[in-house]
């Protein structure tokens, strides 16, 4: 066998039709999309239009919201800080914090903050300084003879002076 001679198996390249090639084509002239009108032309964008009928997605009715100031946490569960101690990342000694995760590379980024979650087991007594975490985070933590601290991720908005009446 050469180079020459290899070839696909029949069928497995299947060419596309081009369309507005001539009448002998088979698809030629109005290319498929029929005479006259809206759709027939370039630029339509009637996707969800139904005639002037209430459309579908506008007779279903609303659900869910979406919170616009919302804090989005990084997070990390406890089996990947027992992964990170066994593996010599993380000191068991230093208190952990968000840029201390980061530095090691268990989180990409800090965010709004990190929240600590209980998936997997922590043999290693570790300080946590951190956003939040769930209550069977800060259970197995302390379990395992560590601490929990939570501080706030963003500062308390300063409260403005009473005024005298």
């Amino acid at each position: 066998m050469k180079l020459n001679e290899l070839s696909d198996n029949p069928g497995a390249r299947k060419t596309r039709l081009r369309v507005g090639r001539g009448i002998g084509s088979g698809k030629g002239k109005t290319a498929g999309r029929g005479v006259k009108g809206q759709k027939s032309r370039s630029g339509v964008a009637i996707k969800g239009f139904e005639g002037g009928q209430m459309p579908i997605h506008m007779r279903l009715p609303k659900r869910g919201f979406n919170k616009p100031n919302r804090l989005k946490f990084a997070e990390i569960n406890v089996g990947r800080l027992q992964a990170a101690v066994d593996a010599g990342k993380l000191d068991a000694k230093v208190t952990v914090t968000a840029e201390l995760l980061v530095e090691v590379g268990l989180i990409r980024r800090v965010l709004d903050g990190v929240r600590v979650l209980g998936q997997g087991e922590i043999k290693t007594g570790l300080t946590l300084d951190v956003a939040g975490a769930s209550k069977c985070a800060v259970e197995a933590i302390e379990k395992a003879g560590g601490k929990v601290n939570i501080k706030s991720s963003k500062p308390a908005p300063a409260k403005e002076p009473a005024a005298d009446a």
